[in-house]
């Protein structure tokens, strides 16, 4: 028995440095493997050069009407006639309400009569003034009896002043009876039902003009900055664009509704740090209504002579966002970049580059500092690049859906197979 052990006891020691021998020997083989020069990668390059971004900035705002007309009763009385239908379209000076004319009809008939008879004692007061006169040359009356007629004068064309005031009023009141339209526009429901008493400063129903509406919206200070300074710019103010986007609206048949920029604040509100606007848009058909909320785009804008790559040429290093910038060797080298904005496929760059360097702007899968890079040719179509690795990455989740399905499907029979 001990012999057997120390026989045993002999061969894994044998054992055991035929496998460390085999083992080096697998070392020295991979360590020359890794000798081996890589292939270079082939990926899209780009030399960097100063050039103007597009941007597309969208914001919340709600439509309203500017016109929107709120309709009051200026006179006291009932209510007699309602002349439209709730909801319909009316026309500018177009009659809405009756309130009692036959009443100020009446106290305009007043008022002339007081009028006549104004007028009336002036011209009695005239000709005693005048007599007055001609007999004071006569010294058959006293001066005190010629002041007391030119005092009756005067009292005499107050009140014709006093009666044309009073039937001024009088027919202004009556014209107030008929209650008109004073834009056109949509009408809504009466607020007061016919037969009803109204009075001075009731409200009856409210008219919104549909065409054109008027949208308000904020814009952040840094973006109302630049906006102002391209606006300055005369060539460049034809080439904004304000377009109303509407959910359900610019997907179906009709085109999107597009705008001018009418004002663009000179202040930055303290408690949002925004700047106000307001845009004005056609709206012939009616498409959309004041108090819906919108977005709001601004096309047109950009951003001049600024650096940028592909939105997939950043990734992320130990220092933050970084890309990859190529010696003259073509081995990439990892370079931390500031960001700016995003405009649609493009990431603006803040600094960390200069004109000239080559970045890679393709996919960055399978590149670390150090690997020769193969360079290929960038058309500068920054979309077609991102859209392709969108669908490589579509795609890979498929395949890997596939896969989880698949080995689930083997699964399960392997367990109705074991059942």
């Amino acid at each position: 028995m001990k012999i057997a052990y120390r026989f045993g006891r002999a061969g894994l020691l044998f054992l055991a440095a035929s496998l460390l021998l085999a083992g080096c020997g697998r070392d020295e083989a991979s360590q020359q493997g890794g000798a081996q020069e890589r292939p270079p990668h082939p990926v899209e390059v780009a030399e960097l050069s100063p050039q103007d971004i597009a941007l597309e900035r969208s914001y919340p705002a709600l439509l309203r009407s500017d016109n929107e007309v709120t309709l009051v009763a200026r006179v006291t009385g009932f209510l007699e006639q309602r002349h439209f239908e709730p909801g319909e379209m009316v026309k500018e000076g177009q009659l809405l309400y009756s309130i009692e004319p036959d009443l100020y009809q009446a106290a305009v008939n007043q008022r002339q009569a007081d009028l006549q008879s104004a007028r009336a004692e002036l011209v009695r007061a005239q000709r005693d003034a005048e007599r007055f006169e001609r007999l004071l040359s006569q010294n058959s009356v006293s001066r005190q009896q010629v002041d007391q007629a030119r005092a009756e004068l005067g009292v005499a064309r107050a009140a014709v002043a006093q009666a044309e005031a009073a039937l001024a009023s009088a027919r202004i009141d009556l014209d107030y009876t008929e209650v008109t339209a004073p834009v056109a526009g949509m009408i809504s429901l009466s607020r007061v039902n016919v037969g009803n008493l109204v009075s001075h400063g009731t409200e009856l129903a409210t008219i919104t003009p549909l065409d054109p509406l008027e949208v308000r919206f904020q814009l952040p200070q840094y973006d109302a900055f630049e906006l102002r300074r391209q606006l300055d710019n005369p060539d460049a103010i034809a080439e904004i664009r304000v377009v109303l986007q509407v959910p359900g609206l610019n997907g179906g048949a009709g085109e999107p509704l597009v705008g001018r920029l009418d004002f663009l604040g000179s202040r930055v509100e303290e408690s949002t740090s925004t700047v106000q606007a307001s845009a004005t848009f056609a709206n012939p058909e009616h498409r959309v209504l004041p108090g819906q909320f919108v977005r709001v785009s601004l096309e047109g804008l950009k951003r001049y002579d600024v650096l940028a790559v592909p939105e997939i040429a950043v990734g992320q290093g130990l220092m933050g966002p970084q890309v990859f910038v190529l010696d003259e060797d073509n081995v990439a080298r990892a370079r931390p970049v500031d960001l700016a904005e995003v405009a649609g496929p493009w990431q603006i760059l803040a600094g960390g580059v200069e004109p000239g360097e080559r970045v890679v702007v393709g996919d960055l899968a399978g590149i670390e500092p150090g690997v020769t890079i193969e360079p290929l040719p960038f058309d500068g179509e920054a979309g077609e690049i991102v859209e392709e690795q969108e669908q490589q990455e579509r795609q890979a989740e498929q395949q890997e859906m596939e896969a989880a399905d698949e080995s689930g499907a083997l699964a399960e029979d392997a367990e109705d197979d074991a059942s």
